[in-house]
Protein backbone atom coordinates (compact mmCIF):
# COMPACT_ATOMS: atom_id res chain seq x y z
CA UNK A 1 0.00 0.00 0.00
CA UNK A 2 1.17 3.62 -0.43
CA UNK A 3 1.76 6.99 1.00
CA UNK A 4 -0.83 9.06 -0.58
CA UNK A 5 -0.67 12.74 -0.12
CA UNK A 6 -4.31 14.61 0.30
CA UNK A 7 -4.30 18.19 -0.46
CA UNK A 8 -6.24 21.10 -1.00
CA UNK A 9 -6.48 22.04 -4.76
CA UNK A 10 -8.01 25.47 -4.79
CA UNK A 11 -8.21 28.13 -2.02
CA UNK A 12 -8.89 25.71 0.47
CA UNK A 13 -11.74 23.90 2.27
CA UNK A 14 -12.52 22.15 -0.62
CA UNK A 15 -13.55 19.13 1.37
CA UNK A 16 -10.11 17.55 2.40
CA UNK A 17 -11.37 15.90 6.02
CA UNK A 18 -13.72 14.01 4.24
CA UNK A 19 -11.68 12.37 1.84
CA UNK A 20 -9.56 11.94 4.08
CA UNK A 21 -11.48 9.99 6.66
CA UNK A 22 -12.13 7.77 4.25
CA UNK A 23 -9.00 6.95 2.71
CA UNK A 24 -7.97 6.60 6.85
CA UNK A 25 -10.20 3.72 7.72
CA UNK A 26 -7.76 1.78 5.58
CA UNK A 27 -4.53 3.69 6.67
CA UNK A 28 -2.34 2.52 9.67
CA UNK A 29 -1.35 6.03 10.06
CA UNK A 30 -2.76 9.49 9.26
CA UNK A 31 -0.18 12.41 9.65
CA UNK A 32 -1.35 16.10 9.51
CA UNK A 33 2.16 18.16 8.23
CA UNK A 34 1.51 21.82 7.90
CA UNK A 35 -0.92 24.66 9.17
CA UNK A 36 -2.37 25.00 12.41
CA UNK A 37 -5.87 25.79 13.64
CA UNK A 38 -6.63 28.55 10.86
CA UNK A 39 -7.72 24.74 9.31
CA UNK A 40 -11.09 23.06 9.76
CA UNK A 41 -11.82 19.54 8.53
CA UNK A 42 -16.04 19.17 8.99
CA UNK A 43 -16.91 15.48 9.20
CA UNK A 44 -20.32 14.13 9.02
CA UNK A 45 -20.84 10.72 10.69
CA UNK A 46 -24.74 9.80 11.07
CA UNK A 47 -26.21 12.54 12.82
CA UNK A 48 -23.20 13.36 14.29
CA UNK A 49 -20.53 16.21 13.12
CA UNK A 50 -17.31 16.64 13.95
CA UNK A 51 -14.96 19.88 13.43
CA UNK A 52 -11.47 19.14 13.38
CA UNK A 53 -9.03 22.09 13.57
CA UNK A 54 -5.79 20.38 15.00
CA UNK A 55 -6.06 16.46 15.52
CA UNK A 56 -6.10 14.39 12.05
CA UNK A 57 -9.69 13.34 11.20
CA UNK A 58 -8.34 9.59 11.26
CA UNK A 59 -9.13 9.84 14.89
CA UNK A 60 -12.62 8.79 14.71
CA UNK A 61 -11.19 5.54 14.38
CA UNK A 62 -10.64 3.29 17.77
CA UNK A 63 -7.10 3.26 18.28
CA UNK A 64 -6.18 4.58 14.65
CA UNK A 65 -2.07 6.06 14.87
CA UNK A 66 -2.70 10.10 13.90
CA UNK A 67 0.12 12.27 14.18
CA UNK A 68 0.69 16.09 14.21
CA UNK A 69 3.59 16.50 12.28
CA UNK A 70 6.64 18.64 12.64
CA UNK A 71 5.44 21.49 10.16
CA UNK A 72 2.55 22.01 12.09
CA UNK A 73 2.16 25.11 14.41
CA UNK A 74 0.02 23.89 17.60
CA UNK A 75 -2.06 26.32 20.44
CA UNK A 76 -2.32 24.06 23.04
CA UNK A 77 -5.07 25.16 24.54
CA UNK A 78 -7.16 24.95 20.84
CA UNK A 79 -5.66 21.06 20.98
CA UNK A 80 -6.62 21.00 24.49
CA UNK A 81 -10.09 21.86 24.09
CA UNK A 82 -10.20 19.88 21.26
CA UNK A 83 -9.08 16.46 22.72
CA UNK A 84 -11.77 17.31 25.66
CA UNK A 85 -14.48 17.84 23.25
CA UNK A 86 -13.76 13.94 21.78
CA UNK A 87 -13.53 12.66 24.61
CA UNK A 88 -16.89 13.73 25.91
CA UNK A 89 -18.19 12.49 23.15
CA UNK A 90 -16.95 9.02 23.24
CA UNK A 91 -13.77 8.84 20.96
CA UNK A 92 -10.98 6.84 21.22
CA UNK A 93 -7.96 9.50 21.28
CA UNK A 94 -5.12 6.94 23.08
CA UNK A 95 -3.85 6.76 18.86
CA UNK A 96 -2.97 10.60 18.56
CA UNK A 97 0.48 11.66 18.79
CA UNK A 98 2.12 15.17 18.54
CA UNK A 99 5.36 15.88 17.39
CA UNK A 100 8.46 16.99 19.70
CA UNK A 101 9.21 19.09 17.02
CA UNK A 102 5.96 20.84 16.57
CA UNK A 103 5.82 24.58 16.94
CA UNK A 104 3.90 26.45 19.79
CA UNK A 105 1.41 29.33 18.89
CA UNK A 106 1.69 31.70 22.21
CA UNK A 107 -0.23 34.51 23.63
CA UNK A 108 2.05 37.22 22.08
CA UNK A 109 1.47 35.71 18.62
CA UNK A 110 -2.33 35.95 18.97
CA UNK A 111 -1.89 39.79 19.93
CA UNK A 112 0.74 40.26 17.07
CA UNK A 113 -1.65 38.95 14.41
CA UNK A 114 -4.80 41.06 14.84
CA UNK A 115 -2.70 44.02 15.65
CA UNK A 116 -0.84 43.29 12.17
CA UNK A 117 -4.43 43.13 10.37
CA UNK A 118 -6.04 46.32 11.99
CA UNK A 119 -2.74 47.95 11.05
CA UNK A 120 -3.06 47.40 7.06
CA UNK A 121 -6.88 48.40 7.17
CA UNK A 122 -8.10 47.85 3.69
CA UNK A 123 -4.91 46.38 2.65
CA UNK A 124 -5.72 43.30 5.22
CA UNK A 125 -4.91 39.79 3.75
CA UNK A 126 -7.75 38.17 5.30
CA UNK A 127 -5.88 36.24 7.84
CA UNK A 128 -7.88 33.92 10.81
CA UNK A 129 -6.18 36.14 13.44
CA UNK A 130 -5.05 32.58 15.43
CA UNK A 131 -1.40 33.44 15.51
CA UNK A 132 -0.39 31.20 12.36
CA UNK A 133 1.98 33.68 10.38
CA UNK A 134 3.62 35.48 13.51
CA UNK A 135 4.29 31.65 14.85
CA UNK A 136 5.88 30.55 11.63
CA UNK A 137 7.79 34.11 11.81
CA UNK A 138 9.39 32.89 14.88
CA UNK A 139 10.37 29.59 13.92
CA UNK A 140 12.04 30.76 10.49
CA UNK A 141 14.20 33.55 12.36
CA UNK A 142 14.55 30.86 15.69
CA UNK A 143 12.66 31.82 17.88
CA UNK A 144 10.02 29.41 18.83
CA UNK A 145 9.04 27.05 21.17
CA UNK A 146 8.61 23.82 20.35
CA UNK A 147 6.12 21.11 22.00
CA UNK A 148 9.06 19.21 23.97
CA UNK A 149 10.11 22.87 25.54
CA UNK A 150 6.88 21.98 27.41
CA UNK A 151 8.48 19.30 29.35
CA UNK A 152 11.22 21.52 30.82
CA UNK A 153 10.58 24.64 32.65
CA UNK A 154 13.98 26.06 32.82
CA UNK A 155 14.14 25.82 28.94
CA UNK A 156 10.96 27.00 28.60
CA UNK A 157 10.83 29.92 30.53
CA UNK A 158 14.40 31.11 28.71
CA UNK A 159 12.65 30.52 25.09
CA UNK A 160 9.86 32.87 26.03
CA UNK A 161 11.78 35.37 27.02
CA UNK A 162 14.43 35.38 24.16
CA UNK A 163 11.61 35.02 22.08
CA UNK A 164 9.69 38.57 23.20
CA UNK A 165 13.03 40.30 24.04
CA UNK A 166 12.67 41.62 20.17
CA UNK A 167 9.15 41.70 20.54
CA UNK A 168 8.89 44.69 23.23
CA UNK A 169 8.64 48.02 21.08
CA UNK A 170 5.84 45.90 19.08
CA UNK A 171 3.77 44.74 22.21
CA UNK A 172 3.86 47.92 24.10
CA UNK A 173 0.10 48.64 23.38
CA UNK A 174 -0.39 45.16 25.10
CA UNK A 175 1.83 45.29 28.49
CA UNK A 176 -0.39 45.28 30.56
CA UNK A 177 -2.05 42.18 29.50
CA UNK A 178 -1.67 39.53 31.99
CA UNK A 179 -1.28 37.07 29.36
CA UNK A 180 1.99 38.45 28.61
CA UNK A 181 3.51 38.21 32.01
CA UNK A 182 6.68 35.72 31.55
CA UNK A 183 5.81 33.94 34.96
CA UNK A 184 2.17 33.65 33.74
CA UNK A 185 2.53 32.35 30.33
CA UNK A 186 5.23 29.77 31.67
CA UNK A 187 2.99 28.48 34.44
CA UNK A 188 -0.07 28.30 31.50
CA UNK A 189 2.24 26.73 29.35
CA UNK A 190 3.99 23.85 31.87
CA UNK A 191 0.05 22.87 32.47
CA UNK A 192 -0.73 22.41 28.71
CA UNK A 193 3.02 20.52 28.77
CA UNK A 194 1.24 18.33 31.78
CA UNK A 195 -1.84 17.73 29.97
CA UNK A 196 -0.35 17.14 26.33
CA UNK A 197 3.02 15.10 27.74
CA UNK A 198 1.58 11.80 26.89
CA UNK A 199 0.93 12.10 23.35
CA UNK A 200 4.29 14.12 22.31
CA UNK A 201 6.51 11.93 20.47
CA UNK A 202 9.72 11.69 18.24
CA UNK A 203 7.02 11.16 15.00
CA UNK A 204 9.16 10.91 12.06
CA UNK A 205 10.15 7.24 13.22
CA UNK A 206 6.02 6.21 13.08
CA UNK A 207 5.75 7.08 9.48
CA UNK A 208 9.33 5.36 8.61
CA UNK A 209 7.66 1.90 10.62
CA UNK A 210 4.42 1.82 9.43
CA UNK A 211 6.03 3.16 5.15
CA UNK A 212 8.61 0.10 5.56
CA UNK A 213 5.59 -2.57 6.85
CA UNK A 214 3.90 -1.92 3.75
CA UNK A 215 1.09 -0.28 5.78
CA UNK A 216 -0.63 3.10 4.18
CA UNK A 217 0.48 6.55 5.28
CA UNK A 218 -2.35 9.37 4.20
CA UNK A 219 -0.51 12.66 4.91
CA UNK A 220 -2.95 15.30 5.16
CA UNK A 221 -2.77 18.69 4.31
CA UNK A 222 -4.20 21.99 5.33
CA UNK A 223 -5.81 25.03 3.47
CA UNK A 224 -5.01 25.00 0.04
CA UNK A 225 -2.33 25.22 -2.88
CA UNK A 226 -3.40 28.76 -4.09
CA UNK A 227 -3.14 29.65 -0.32
CA UNK A 228 1.09 28.11 -0.63
CA UNK A 229 3.56 30.63 0.75
CA UNK A 230 5.88 30.22 -2.15
CA UNK A 231 3.20 28.82 -4.85
CA UNK A 232 -0.31 30.92 -4.31
CA UNK A 233 -1.37 34.21 -4.96
CA UNK A 234 0.65 36.41 -2.65
CA UNK A 235 0.70 37.97 -0.18
CA UNK A 236 -2.94 37.06 -0.02
CA UNK A 237 -2.05 33.18 1.39
CA UNK A 238 -1.80 31.22 4.35
CA UNK A 239 2.26 31.27 5.95
CA UNK A 240 2.73 27.65 5.30
CA UNK A 241 3.34 25.40 2.16
CA UNK A 242 -0.32 23.28 1.59
CA UNK A 243 1.29 21.78 -1.41
CA UNK A 244 2.12 17.97 -1.95
CA UNK A 245 6.42 18.81 -1.25
CA UNK A 246 6.02 20.05 2.13
CA UNK A 247 4.52 16.36 3.09
CA UNK A 248 7.68 15.44 3.20
CA UNK A 249 9.44 18.64 5.33
CA UNK A 250 6.51 18.21 7.58
CA UNK A 251 6.49 14.92 8.16
CA UNK A 252 10.07 13.99 8.26
CA UNK A 253 10.16 11.20 5.29
CA UNK A 254 11.79 11.87 1.51
CA UNK A 255 10.60 11.98 -1.88
CA UNK A 256 9.86 7.83 -2.32
CA UNK A 257 7.71 7.79 0.44
CA UNK A 258 5.40 9.32 -1.79
CA UNK A 259 3.35 7.27 -3.88
CA UNK A 260 -0.10 8.82 -4.91
CA UNK A 261 -1.26 12.82 -4.17
CA UNK A 262 -4.61 13.31 -4.21
CA UNK A 263 -5.82 17.25 -5.20
CA UNK A 264 -8.97 17.84 -3.49
CA UNK A 265 -11.01 20.49 -5.31
CA UNK A 266 -14.78 21.43 -5.18
CA UNK A 267 -16.59 20.90 -8.25
CA UNK A 268 -16.91 24.64 -8.24
CA UNK A 269 -15.09 27.09 -6.39
CA UNK A 270 -14.67 29.33 -3.18
CA UNK A 271 -12.23 31.41 -1.60
CA UNK A 272 -11.80 33.13 1.67
CA UNK A 273 -10.38 36.44 2.52
CA UNK A 274 -9.27 38.94 0.38
CA UNK A 275 -7.35 37.87 -2.96
CA UNK A 276 -8.10 37.61 -6.57
CA UNK A 277 -10.34 35.44 -7.55
CA UNK A 278 -10.88 34.79 -11.72
CA UNK A 279 -14.39 32.83 -11.45
CA UNK A 280 -15.83 35.25 -8.93
CA UNK A 281 -19.59 34.84 -8.83
CA UNK A 282 -20.46 38.36 -6.99
CA UNK A 283 -24.33 38.35 -7.42
CA UNK A 284 -27.57 36.23 -6.48
CA UNK A 285 -25.94 33.26 -8.25
CA UNK A 286 -23.04 33.04 -6.19
CA UNK A 287 -25.45 33.43 -3.35
CA UNK A 288 -27.17 30.69 -4.50
CA UNK A 289 -24.01 28.52 -4.60
CA UNK A 290 -23.20 29.70 -1.18
CA UNK A 291 -26.68 28.60 0.52
CA UNK A 292 -26.54 24.99 -1.25
CA UNK A 293 -23.15 24.39 -0.54
CA UNK A 294 -22.73 25.70 3.42
CA UNK A 295 -20.35 28.05 1.96
CA UNK A 296 -19.23 29.30 5.95
CA UNK A 297 -15.93 28.86 6.91
CA UNK A 298 -14.82 25.76 9.70
CA UNK A 299 -12.78 27.78 11.89
CA UNK A 300 -13.92 31.50 11.67
CA UNK A 301 -17.87 31.04 10.56
CA UNK A 302 -17.14 33.29 7.37
CA UNK A 303 -18.92 33.37 4.42
CA UNK A 304 -16.85 31.98 1.65
CA UNK A 305 -17.03 33.79 -1.85
CA UNK A 306 -17.80 31.87 -4.82
CA UNK A 307 -17.66 31.34 -7.96
CA UNK A 308 -17.46 29.10 -11.35
CA UNK A 309 -14.63 26.20 -11.21
CA UNK A 310 -11.33 27.62 -12.48
CA UNK A 311 -9.98 24.82 -14.67
CA UNK A 312 -6.58 27.31 -15.24
CA UNK A 313 -5.79 27.61 -11.38
CA UNK A 314 -6.92 23.52 -11.04
CA UNK A 315 -4.38 22.06 -14.18
CA UNK A 316 -1.50 24.80 -12.49
CA UNK A 317 -2.29 22.78 -9.17
CA UNK A 318 -1.54 19.28 -10.87
CA UNK A 319 1.77 21.01 -12.16
CA UNK A 320 2.88 22.46 -8.49
CA UNK A 321 1.81 19.03 -6.69
CA UNK A 322 2.55 16.54 -9.25
CA UNK A 323 -1.30 15.30 -8.95
CA UNK A 324 -2.18 11.74 -9.91
CA UNK A 325 -6.01 11.96 -9.25
CA UNK A 326 -8.55 14.40 -8.25
CA UNK A 327 -11.35 13.80 -5.42
CA UNK A 328 -14.15 16.00 -6.76
CA UNK A 329 -16.18 17.34 -3.78
CA UNK A 330 -19.64 18.99 -3.64
CA UNK A 331 -21.22 18.20 -7.24
CA UNK A 332 -24.55 17.98 -5.91
CA UNK A 333 -24.53 21.35 -5.40
CA UNK A 334 -24.38 22.33 -9.18
CA UNK A 335 -27.14 20.32 -9.15
CA UNK A 336 -30.28 22.51 -11.17
CA UNK A 337 -28.01 25.33 -12.40
CA UNK A 338 -28.58 24.76 -15.97
CA UNK A 339 -26.11 25.93 -18.01
CA UNK A 340 -22.67 25.52 -16.17
CA UNK A 341 -19.99 27.22 -16.80
CA UNK A 342 -15.36 26.54 -16.44
CA UNK A 343 -12.75 28.74 -16.86
CA UNK A 344 -10.75 27.25 -19.38
CA UNK A 345 -8.32 30.47 -19.54
CA UNK A 346 -8.05 34.12 -18.46
CA UNK A 347 -8.67 37.29 -19.90
CA UNK A 348 -6.67 40.32 -19.12
CA UNK A 349 -6.34 43.89 -20.04
CA UNK A 350 -6.25 45.00 -23.82
CA UNK A 351 -7.43 41.96 -24.86
CA UNK A 352 -4.34 39.64 -23.68
CA UNK A 353 -5.58 35.67 -23.16
CA UNK A 354 -3.45 33.54 -20.65
CA UNK A 355 -3.87 29.84 -20.83
CA UNK A 356 -1.18 29.44 -18.26
CA UNK A 357 -1.57 30.53 -14.44
CA UNK A 358 0.04 33.91 -14.59
CA UNK A 359 2.93 34.52 -12.30
CA UNK A 360 2.87 38.33 -11.72
CA UNK A 361 0.44 39.75 -9.63
CA UNK A 362 -0.19 42.65 -11.37
CA UNK A 363 -1.38 40.73 -14.26
CA UNK A 364 -3.50 37.98 -12.02
CA UNK A 365 -5.24 40.72 -10.35
CA UNK A 366 -6.87 42.14 -13.80
CA UNK A 367 -8.07 38.84 -14.87
CA UNK A 368 -11.07 37.11 -15.40
CA UNK A 369 -12.16 33.68 -16.22
CA UNK A 370 -12.91 32.81 -19.85
CA UNK A 371 -16.00 30.94 -19.06
CA UNK A 372 -16.81 28.25 -21.46
CA UNK A 373 -20.63 26.70 -21.09
CA UNK A 374 -21.50 23.27 -20.28
CA UNK A 375 -24.32 21.04 -19.69
CA UNK A 376 -26.26 21.13 -16.44
CA UNK A 377 -28.82 18.30 -15.17
CA UNK A 378 -31.39 18.54 -12.77
CA UNK A 379 -31.96 14.80 -11.12
CA UNK A 380 -30.93 14.61 -7.78
CA UNK A 381 -27.46 12.71 -7.46
CA UNK A 382 -27.61 12.58 -3.72
CA UNK A 383 -28.35 8.29 -3.77
CA UNK A 384 -25.57 7.59 -6.68
CA UNK A 385 -22.75 5.55 -6.05
CA UNK A 386 -21.41 4.80 -9.38
CA UNK A 387 -20.55 6.94 -12.10
CA UNK A 388 -23.28 4.76 -14.07
CA UNK A 389 -25.51 6.10 -11.37
CA UNK A 390 -25.36 9.99 -12.45
CA UNK A 391 -26.73 12.06 -15.20
CA UNK A 392 -25.17 11.96 -18.45
CA UNK A 393 -24.98 15.76 -18.15
CA UNK A 394 -22.95 15.07 -15.05
CA UNK A 395 -20.89 12.44 -16.12
CA UNK A 396 -19.74 14.34 -19.24
CA UNK A 397 -19.26 17.34 -16.69
CA UNK A 398 -16.75 14.98 -14.56
CA UNK A 399 -14.71 13.84 -18.39
CA UNK A 400 -14.38 17.04 -19.25
CA UNK A 401 -12.55 18.27 -15.85
CA UNK A 402 -10.15 14.95 -16.10
CA UNK A 403 -9.21 14.99 -19.77
CA UNK A 404 -8.49 19.02 -19.76
CA UNK A 405 -6.30 18.42 -16.43
CA UNK A 406 -5.14 14.86 -17.61
CA UNK A 407 -5.41 12.89 -14.72
CA UNK A 408 -8.50 10.64 -12.95
CA UNK A 409 -11.39 11.31 -11.12
CA UNK A 410 -10.80 9.07 -8.05
CA UNK A 411 -13.55 10.17 -5.85
CA UNK A 412 -16.97 12.15 -6.49
CA UNK A 413 -18.94 13.64 -3.40
CA UNK A 414 -22.39 13.97 -3.99
CA UNK A 415 -23.91 14.90 -0.64
CA UNK A 416 -22.44 15.40 3.02
CA UNK A 417 -23.07 11.99 4.60
CA UNK A 418 -20.05 10.24 4.92
CA UNK A 419 -21.45 7.08 2.51
CA UNK A 420 -22.42 10.20 -0.25
CA UNK A 421 -19.35 8.96 -2.36
CA UNK A 422 -18.69 7.62 -5.84
CA UNK A 423 -15.38 5.71 -5.88
CA UNK A 424 -14.19 5.18 -9.39
CA UNK A 425 -11.82 2.84 -10.92
CA UNK A 426 -8.66 5.12 -10.27
CA UNK A 427 -9.47 4.22 -6.71
CA UNK A 428 -10.65 0.60 -6.38
CA UNK A 429 -7.67 -0.67 -3.75
CA UNK A 430 -7.88 2.63 -1.15
CA UNK A 431 -11.96 1.87 -1.03
CA UNK A 432 -13.27 1.26 2.65
CA UNK A 433 -14.67 -1.96 3.33
CA UNK A 434 -18.04 -0.30 4.35
CA UNK A 435 -18.09 1.29 0.29
CA UNK A 436 -17.32 -2.14 -0.93
CA UNK A 437 -20.59 -3.99 0.75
Amino acid sequence: MPGIVVVGAQWGDEGKGKVTDLLAERADLVIRFQGGNNAGHTIVRGDEVFKFHLIPSGILYPGKTCAVGNGVVVDPRVLTDEIDGLRRRGVDISGLRISANAHLIMPYHLLLDHAGEAKLGKLQIGTTRRGIGPCYADKAARLGIRMQDLLDEKILKQKIYAAMEPKRLTLRPFAKDPALDLHTMTEEYRRFGHRLEPYIADTPPLVWRALDDGGLVVFEGAQGTMLDIDHGTYPFVTSSNPVAGAACVGSGVGPKSIDEVWGVAKAYCTRVGAGPFPTELDDALGERIRKAGGEFGTTTGRARRTGWLDLVALRYACQVNGLTALAVTKLDVLTGLDPLYVATRYLGAEGATFEEFPYHQSVLHKTRGDLIELPGWREDISGARSIADLPRNAQAYLDFVSDFLGIPVATVGVGPARDAVIWTGAAERLRPAAAEA
